[in-house]
């Protein structure tokens, strides 16, 4: 009995010496609590994520007339702005957002760029050097108080900042007056910005995108003050809610599309399109085209010389934007969301840009208001839109997306499947930042992770197996391997990233759909996911607020996670270090020989005993039997009768528990796990059996805390073990799945003979079947 009960202990203890060995330096470190790294909470943002009793935010509402000239691509405006104090300070002067002087002659972007010449330089990286040529800015004409007294203001680059006759006292509004214009620029040159014009050389029209184009509030908030960051043109903006009233003059035969509803509809479009447009407000299966592509070829071919005033209001916005062409086709449906409600989603396109968009993009639009609204909240605004418009970026309701075909018609997948993808994440947009508004200049992650998250799941709702370049946990590994120095930890400023896009979209959406699938589960995540939306719809969250949240609302601490995936760039790469393979010793007599006898076996199994069986043609004894005796024909690995009774006399004293345990022909694997990369994470194991079946088990990542570096576990299994396999799935991002095998498992790596270049964004590249099969 005691040498059962001692074997039993050797096993359950074997784990607890080798633990209490530990160097103190290999633990306590990624398992420690953010603590201060997070700040303190407050009246205005509680610690469980939540906005505090007294939280404030500062409204903006906005007024503006502005006025299109097609002949020299101008824009100039004049707006009121009335700004409320709803913080609980004074203010002594107000910050204003000039962003469309980042492309100024003065702009520090240039001069910030690092640049040399190349053996080859193409006109666009010569256009980069030569930038201080260019008069883009925004020329301020001026700037007055309500009972136009002008109002001292001073410009600094992309902020200007107007100083008040006396504090602007909490509870106060402000109203001041500013008119302005800028030059509009080509957006499909080398200055490829947000906003611009396209202009096509076949029938002399443009394509008017109308973006950042007026001076706007910055946000004054509780954790920073002023946000006045200077626009440099990757980190995007920190913008302020409230109600716009715009009207946009334009060239009468142009359509526009704007941030808001059409307040004079009966005034600016035909009474044919205006019978459309009401038969689209009750349509929810197709689109319904309300300016044709043959009505827009034939504006196209004649210029108007009258001008025509569109009127937008916005309700409860943080930004407008607009935009504006005589070569619009333009299409609309109803979409019905969970909670009955009904807006509309709507794409402009030039002729160019069909078959594609006619097909797709509308129907893109209506997915993803249903699909983002099913898991944070129903889509709030009455209407969406997408504009073909050789890049992509985002606005409340209306966003500028890429995608069209050859002149033939044709187009390859990735185009079509790089149209319906960023129209997604772009309309997704609305969402994140547009509602749930984060500082995208300070935290890039927050909009364009959160969004890129939302996006896969959108893209997988709208096709089995859809082709998605972003969220499944393998597809981040290049980026997670990359030389160090090249990394940064996601929660960097954007300005500070070297790879953008993996750092700030790509990242942050593999780790929340990690979260999603393997550390917390769909039911605990998507509720937790959908409780910040809601919290902080219509605020200003920091990511404290959302990483309080998310452990708030599923009673996970995912500090461990949060410190690893946002605020390190250590990958993972858990490797099987050694696998053991035990059973317990039953006593009984006849297993007893039996091993014996393997282990005798295995003992005189040597070359030289291998070789002599055909060298030595007979041995003496075999040649003269009468010098062998009792011990060269005794039965070595024979159960003698005493043996028999010392096994019964032993199972006589044992417990009936112990009995089953000692009859149970369990095998015991102690694997040891080394954690190479330095990220901690779950250990999924996958066993496969000698019977062929396989099961899965994981160790939460918490197996780590007593050893950041290395553990070993023991499995209990019924069936032999053959194969054992780490993350079979793919779940993890682990960087190097050669190590993740037992017996180990050789994975060839390839080698390309010739690279091919990457296409222009939004612009067709590599094979294309469809148009193999129209010829």
């Amino acid at each position: 009995m005691k040498q059962a009960v001692f074997f039993f202990l050797l096993i359950i203890t074997s784990n607890i010496g080798a633990y209490a060995q530990v160097d103190k330096q290999r633990h306590g470190n990624r398992f420690e609590q953010l603590g201060t790294d997070l700040r303190s909470p407050n009246v205005y943002r509680t610690a469980s994520g939540a906005p505090g009793h007294e939280y404030w935010q500062q409204r903006a509402d906005y007024e503006i007339e502005v006025e299109l000239n097609d002949e020299n691509q101008s824009i100039s405006g004049k707006e009121k702005v009335t700004y409320y104090n709803q913080s609980p300070d004074p203010l002594d002067y107000l910050w204003i957002q000039l962003d469309q002087n980042q492309r100024d002659k003065d702009s520090e972007t240039p001069k910030i760029a690092s640049n040399k010449i190349h053996p080859k330089m193409n006109l666009g990286q010569l256009e980069d050097i030569i930038w201080h040529d260019m008069d883009l800015g925004l020329k301020i004409y001026s700037v007055t108080d309500a009972n136009g007294k002008d109002i001292p203001a001073t410009v600094n680059l992309t902020m200007m900042r107007l100083d008040l006759p006396t504090p602007l006292m909490p509870g106060e509004k402000f109203e001041f007056n500013m008119a302005w214009s800028f030059n509009s620029h080509d957006r499909t040159g080398f200055l490829a910005t947000r906003p611009g014009y396209e202009y096509f050389e076949e029938d002399g029209n443009y394509i008017y995108t109308v973006a950042e184009w007026f001076p706007r509030m910055a946000v004054y908030s509780d954790f920073e003050g002023w946000q006045n960051k200077q626009f440099v043109g990757r980190g995007e903006f920190a913008l302020v809610f409230g109600d716009y009233k715009v009207a946009i003059t334009v060239p009468s035969d142009h359509m526009v599309g704007a941030t808001g509803v059409l307040q004079n509809p009966t005034e600016v479009l035909s009474p044919k399109e205006m019978e459309r447009w009401e038969q689209a407000k009750t349509t929810f299966d197709q689109p319904v085209v309300i300016r044709t592509q043959a009505e827009a070829e034939k504006l196209e071919k004649k210029r108007s010389s009258d001008k025509r005033t569109w009127v937008f209001h916005a309700e409860n916005v943080r930004d407008f934007a607009w935009t504006s062409s005589r070569k619009f086709i333009w299409d609309a449906m109803a979409v019905r969301l969970e909670n009955g409600k009904e807006v509309m989603a709507m794409s402009y396109y030039a002729k160019e840009a069909n078959p594609l968009w006619g097909q797709y993009s509308t129907k893109v639009v209506a997915h993803t208001l249903k699909s983002y609204s099913a898991k944070t909240f129903d889509y709030p605004y009455p209407k969406a839109i997408s504009v073909e418009a050789s890049n992509g970026m985002e606005y409340p309701m209306i966003c500028f997306n890429y995608g069209r075909p050859d002149k033939d018609g044709t187009y390859t997948e990735a185009i079509k499947y790089g149209m319906i993808s960023v129209i997604i994440h772009e309309v997704g947009h609305n969402f994140f930042p547009m509602i749930v508004n984060s500082d995208e200049r300070q935290w890039t992650w927050m909009d364009e992770g959160l969004n890129t998250f939302m996006q896969f799941m959108a893209e997988q709702e709208w096709q089995r197996d859809y082709p998605s370049r972003r969220g499944p946990a393998h597809k981040i590994v290049p980026y997670m391997k990359g030389e160090k120095h090249l990394l940064e930890p996601i929660m960097t400023n954007s300005e500070n990233i070297i790879q953008f896009g993996a750092n700030a979209y790509a990242k942050p959406a593999t780790a929340l759909n990690i979260l999603r699938e393997t550390i917390m589960g769909r039911e605990l995540f998507d509720f937790a996911f959908k409780k910040y939306a809601q919290r902080w719809m219509f605020k200003h969250p920091t990511p404290d607020d959302f990483f309080r949240t998310m452990e708030d609302a599923s009673a996970i601490d995912l500090d461990w996670f949060w410190r690893g995936w946002f605020f390190g760039t250590e990958p993972v790469d858990i490797a099987i270090q050694n696998v053991k393979w035990y059973k317990i010793d039953s006593k009984k007599p006849s297993e007893v020989k039996q091993d014996a006898k393997v282990a005798y076996e295995h003992e005189e199994s040597y070359i030289s005993r291998t070789r002599n069986k055909e060298d030595i043609d007979q041995t003496y004894l075999e040649a003269d039997p009468t010098v062998g005796d009792f011990y060269n024909k005794f039965e070595r690995f024979k159960v003698w009768p005493e043996e028999e009774k010392a096994y019964k006399d032993f199972r006589s004293q044992l417990r009936s528990e112990e009995l089953e345990m000692l009859d149970s022909g369990l095998n015991f694997y102690e694997i040891s796990f080394e954690n190479l990369g330095g990220l901690v994470m779950p250990i999924i194991i996958q066993f496969h059996y000698a019977d062929g079946t396989s099961e899965v088990e994981t160790l939460p990542a918490q197996i780590w805390r007593m050893d950041e570096y290395k553990v070993t576990k023991v499995f209990a299994k019924d069936k032999e073990v053959v194969q054992i396999v780490l993350d079979p799935y793919r779940e993890t991002a682990d960087i190097d799945e050669s190590n993740n095998y037992w017996p180990q498992k050789f994975i060839p790596s390839k080698f390309e003979m010739f690279k091919q270049g990457a296409a222009g964004r939004g612009t067709s590249s590599g094979p294309s079947p469809m148009k193999k099969e129209k010829k």
